[in-house]
């Protein structure tokens, strides 16, 4: 929320608690004087060096009045201190409590609230205002974490249930040829391991545990061009680079994937024939970029959106025995995030895609 610029919750509680104790004493000058010292000349009311002996006297001010208003007088201040004191704290931790319970509710898991506490900004402010962001944080992530289950348990169930299927069709039928049966059941179970893999290296992206190390980005990008140089040209793609010296720190292997994953999407999403991938490496004063754009067909704002989901595939490809686990680019994305970069994808004006990777220039 855009907040106007406020007094901080520190200087609010000394003013409050300055002015409270200003407010205070100017009330026991006045009983003081109204009780004790009205009565005496002005001239007597300004001290002197020699008169404060006697002026320090109790006989002089006289002892049956000044005892008995002294003791109301400060039982007095000792209520108003203690019900103003207590007014005040209240009033400036009010944002508090309402803190405290939106965090007892969040304790339970209700996520959908926020505590959208209004005002100026301030420090109790500026705590809510992180707080309702994490509320929104943990919120998408749980709901990503419940949809992640639900296709997952989808994709792992179809391989099962066609295996199922495969081998209650050869009991049936024992004079189906086997040969066939196993090559079918070896592409399927070929296809489960290579989701488990796929589902394995993408937790391990987004847990981070792997060690970081000095990488250039423009070798990885080498390395992952010449892997997959024969499936480009198989397909009639052809593969353009530039490359700067990009260094950066992280998990060459995870980055590899990543490299992999992206370049391997753009040659499976692009033209029929004659087809093009350019693969670019640059760095800037804080950050290195990798950039990665292919040719294709035009892509909606909606599709576009959802590429970087969990199972989500295009709705082209040059040919059906790549069409993938549909973890691509989701894997892509836990990896960058792992390695607190950046992910871009924006569609481009000739047809297909361009996919920018920002990662934090090595130190």
């Amino acid at each position: 929320m855009n907040r106007a610029p406020g007094l901080s919750v520190r200087l609010k509680l000394t003013l409050s608690y300055a002015g409270f104790l200003i407010l205070a004493g100017a009330l026991l000058l006045a009983i003081v004087w109204l009780f004790l010292l009205r009565g005496y000349p002005a001239s007597s009311l300004v001290p002197r060096f020699s008169n404060f002996p006697r002026i320090l006297d109790p006989s002089n001010f006289g002892p049956s009045i000044f005892g008995p208003a002294t003791v109301v007088v400060l039982a007095f201040l000792l209520v108003f201190g203690l019900v103003g004191g207590w007014f005040l704290a209240g009033r400036m931790l009010a944002p508090l409590t309402r803190i405290t319970n939106a965090t007892r509710r969040a304790a339970t898991g209700s996520l959908a609230h926020r505590i959208e506490l209004e005002g100026r900004h301030d420090e109790f402010r500026e705590l809510a205002d992180s707080f309702d962001a994490m509320l929104a944080r943990l919120e998408a992530h749980v709901a990503e974490q419940q949809r992640f289950a639900a296709n997952a348990a989808h994709e792992l169930r179809t391989p099962l249930a066609v295996t199922q299927t495969l081998l209650d069709l050869a009991r049936k039928d024992p004079s189906r040829d086997p040969g066939e049966l196993v090559d079918r059941l070896h592409a399927v179970n070929a296809r489960a391991i290579d989701l488990t893999e796929a589902l394995l290296l993408l937790s391990r992206a987004d847990q981070r545990s792997f060690a970081r190390e000095h990488v250039d980005l423009s070798l990885i990008a080498e390395e992952a061009t010449e892997t997959l140089l024969p499936l480009a040209e198989k397909h009639g793609v052809t593969i353009e680079t530039s490359a700067d010296i990009t260094p950066t720190s992280g998990s060459p292997a995870l980055l590899l994937q990543m490299t992999t994953n992206l370049l391997h999407n753009a040659i499976v999403h692009n033209l029929p024939e004659q087809g093009t991938v350019q693969v670019t490496t640059a760095v800037r004063p804080e950050s290195v970029m990798l950039t990665v754009e292919n040719t294709g067909g035009t892509l909606s704002p909606q599709m576009l959106s959802t590429l970087t989901e969990p199972f989500q595939r295009g709705a082209e490809r040059i040919r059906t025995d790549h069409a993938g686990v549909g973890l691509g680019l989701a894997i892509v994305k836990s990896i960058i995030r792992a390695h607190d970069g950046t992910l871009t994808l924006s569609p481009r004006a000739a047809g297909g895609l361009r996919v920018t990777v920002q990662l934090p220039t090595a130190r």
